[in-house]
């Protein structure tokens, strides 16, 4: 076969060769937004419109004009530029001022600029470092100046770096001032003062009600933002590991090291300690504290009616015995666990459903609910239909702008506008809450947990006891040693109709022993929250029985 022309397919594509025309973009940019207000943007601009003007080049868009740093290509001004060159099939020149301007990641920045001139036909061209990329040499000596610019680039970095470190073991703080602090000399790097603003003093509370409490994080979230401190779960993990918040500083960049900052301290270094689970062994009297004893379930989630402060738990080794007592000097109340935890059972007692009543008091439950419920969905579905339209809004306007079919004025105008919409939006979103529709199976789970509630948290280990105990009271129990009685201040709401309801349907249980500052109530209050069965977003409970229940409020 003579034909050639059927094998064409298979050959490799030509490169796109240089098309004449006189068209190009100017792109510039700076480092830092210490450089953006300076000429340095000014005086870029200006050196191309000069340099494009003597080669009789139309100049069609300017690009950049802000601050970004070279040290990776993923740039949203370069690549809005890249987007328009690509697209435009009309470009024939992207000018800089120097190659640095353009990239500074080296072989990579290389490799940008080689494909804009063999698949496209864009030649790139620096101001100050007049070459001709389109010969071998030229090419060569392009590739070079971008080496030279990743090059120095890392010197510049490893120069920055050292004097961070320097900073850092002298007891400074190097970077942007923590949440809770305001930095009084900001800019002056080795004369900070950071000290504790108003947030950082309602941050404070968070590290007591963990430590104290043993709130679960999901809890703080939520009271925090009731106090107008707004602050996921995610973020709060990172902030109580942070010793920054004790006084102390720690880095990457000096590995094992433990430094005295120079720093306001927010909370102490005991109260650091014990939210996060360290402990110092004490050995008193002939008796030990125990931190997570299985022994000692009731330690800390049990307060002290008198003075308010949590009960720790200790052993005395001669009796063999476990006992309760508060924390604080002076007050000598003290409880055997053995009788603390009988009161605890009787307390819990309050809250079983024998088989009969379960149907019942479930639908009576599920009705209660279901108002409060069904608002909080329907408001929910609504604003996640104007979360999606608003942002749909915003990626149109972005894609229009990088196309060039809207010019900067009317993008900077409508796209902060979109931006604070959808930013309103979502504070709307998280203060409706995450709830679940399917308010039946969490009756169900209410209803059955408390058919076994006695035997589940006696069967549970340590962890699950702790989970156990603040789900069914978020805020704990008090002892009154006076009277030898416990109470709660707050049932979840989930079963604090439990009591009212079985006396109901039961008639003739005597349930008068509980001692709350807070009776239940059949009907919701209006403007009241009701505690969810999540710990941390999402309790799993081990059942006696064996099944394991997981529910998603």
């Amino acid at each position: 076969m003579t034909n050639l022309s059927l094998f064409q397919q298979f050959a490799p594509e030509v490169p796109k060769e240089f098309k004449e025309g006189n068209n190009a973009v100017i792109y510039t940019r700076v480092s830092s937004a210490d450089q953006e207000n300076n000429t340095s943007l000014s005086s870029q601009k200006k050196h191309c419109d000069i340099f494009a003007a003597k080669r009789g080049l139309n100049i069609i868009g300017y690009f950049g004009g802000t601050y970004e740093s070279a040290k990776t290509d993923d740039r949203k001004e370069f690549n809005r530029m890249l987007t328009f060159v690509k697209r435009s099939k009309n470009i024939n020149y992207v000018i800089v001022y120097s190659y640095e301007r353009f990239s500074r990641s080296g072989i990579n920045g290389a490799s940008i600029a080689d494909d804009l001139l063999k698949k496209y036909g864009v030649i790139t061209l620096a101001i100050t470092q007049e070459l001709d990329p389109t010969t071998p040499s030229g090419s060569f000596q392009q590739k070079i100046l971008f080496l030279f610019g990743q090059m120095d680039n890392e010197l510049r970095r490893d120069k920055v770096v050292t004097g961070m470190k320097e900073l850092l073991i002298k007891g400074h703080w190097v970077w942007a001032a923590p949440r809770g602090y305001t930095d009084l000399n900001k800019g002056k790097a080795t004369d900070r003062k950071l000290v504790v603003n108003k947030e950082g003093k309602i941050l404070k509370k968070a590290f007591e009600w963990k430590a104290y409490k043993q709130i679960p994080n999901a809890e703080i979230s939520r009271k925090l933002k009731t106090l107008g401190v707004n602050i996921s779960e995610k973020r709060l993990h990172s902030l109580f590991s942070n010793p920054f918040y004790c006084g102390l500083i720690t880095s990457k960049m000096i590995p094992g090291q433990v430094i005295e900052g120079r720093h306001e301290a927010l909370i102490s270094r005991d109260l650091f300690l014990q939210v996060n689970d360290v402990r110092k062994e004490k050995r008193v009297h002939g008796f030990v504290h125990n931190k997570d004893n299985e022994n000692l379930p009731l330690k800390v989630f049990t307060k002290c009616e008198k003075c308010g402060n949590p009960m720790t738990g200790y052993l005395v080794k001669q009796k063999g015995l476990y006992y309760y007592k508060c924390r604080t000097k002076g007050c000598r109340v003290n409880k055997s666990a053995k009788a603390m935890h009988e009161m605890f059972q009787n307390l819990v007692s309050v809250f079983h459903i024998d088989k009969e009543e379960q149907e019942i008091i479930k639908v009576v439950l599920s009705e209660q609910m279901n108002v409060f419920f069904t608002s909080k969905i329907e408001e929910a579905k609504v604003l996640k239909a104007q979360r999606s339209e608003k942002q749909k809004k915003l990626d149109a306007i972005e894609e229009r702008f990088v196309l060039g079919e809207i010019d900067s004025s009317l993008f900077n105008k409508f796209k902060p506008k979109f931006e604070k919409d959808l930013h309103e939006i979502e504070q709307e979103l998280n203060a409706t809450g995450n709830y679940s529709s399917n308010l039946d199976k969490a009756m169900s789970f209410v209803t059955k947990m408390s058919s076994n509630l006695l035997n589940m948290w006696e069967s549970l280990n340590i962890e699950s006891k702790k989970v156990f105990q603040n789900l069914l009271f978020p805020e704990g129990i008090y002892y009154n040693h006076e009277n030898n009685e416990v109470r709660t201040p707050r049932v979840n709401s989930f079963f604090s109709l439990i009591p009212e309801l079985s006396r109901s349907a039961g008639g003739h249980k005597k349930r008068d022993f509980i001692y709350s500052d807070k009776t239940p109530s059949l009907v919701i209050p209006s403007g009241f929250e009701p505690e969810t069965l999540s710990l941390e977003g999402r309790c799993s409970i081990q059942l006696s029985y064996g099944t394991p229940y997981f529910l998603q409020i």
